[in-house]
């Protein structure tokens, strides 16, 4: 795991952009799965703001919440449908996302992880950190060799996705590739930022190798690279 501190978020995304758009660049990124979240939102406007050739790619969507509308546009699906796949210019055919209904979401998204296995697995991923040390929509508890379902989610999840749609919904489930995909995507970029996530990345960087953070799983990642803020890297010792 490579770690890299900056003094704010601003930096960072500056930085991871320039990774980014290097493994774009010579090859190493061409199926690339995105999160969703407010996290790395600046870090894809950074990449169409900078006029990256993208046509090449293929887009997968790491995770989506459960009991939403598919049409609502806060879905991570629609969500990085705009600020991925239309704002770099990579061709509707080349962007698979996930289903948010409850009927199909679990079947949807088991397809999609398999899809992704059969085409050789990921170049590269982006991610975020959850409060609690999730990675997609993996909670704690979840195995390194998890693969695609539906969960139940942590209370600390709901409330975030309860704030992320401004009190509309606060969906209790969510479908994720499993960890096996994520932990074997060949190169990773995961992004934390504030205070509050000094926690989560204390217990993915410090803390021991494990379900109980699914983060710290990228310890033993060659080709992981977290950008922090100082906010987020308040609690780490030795860095």
């Amino acid at each position: 795991m490579h770690v890299e501190i900056r003094r704010d978020a601003k930096e960072a995304i500056r930085d991871a952009a320039d990774l980014l758009i290097g493994w774009i660049r010579d090859g190493h990124a061409r199926r690339l799965m995105v999160a969703g979240g407010n996290t790395p939102l600046p870090l894809y406007e950074e990449i169409a703001r900078r006029g990256l050739e993208a046509s090449g790619l293929h887009i997968e969507v790491l995770d989506e919440y459960v009991g939403v509308p598919n049409t609502d546009p806060r879905t991570c699906t629609n969500l990085l449908r705009r600020t991925v796949a239309k704002a770099w210019g990579v061709p509707p055919t080349s962007f698979f996302g996930l289903s948010s209904g409850e009927r199909d979401a679990e079947a949807a998204v088991i397809a999609h992880e398999d899809r992704i296995e059969a085409a050789g697995g990921l170049d590269a991923i982006v991610l975020g950190l959850g409060k609690n040390g999730h990675l997609g929509f993996n909670e704690p508890g979840s195995a390194a060799d998890s693969g695609a379902r539906l969960l139940d989610l942590d209370a600390i999840s709901i409330e975030a996705n309860r704030a992320w749609f401004g009190g509309e919904y606060a969906p209790p489930q969510g479908a994720t590739v499993g960890l096996r995909t994520i932990l074997g995507s060949r190169r990773v970029l995961l992004l934390a930022f504030g205070a509050a996530k000094a926690d989560a990345v204390r217990a993915m960087i410090n803390g021991p190798r494990g379900s109980q953070c699914p983060a710290s799983f990228l310890q033993g990642h060659p080709q992981a690279h977290v950008f922090l803020d100082e906010g987020s890297a308040a609690g780490l010792q030795g860095w």
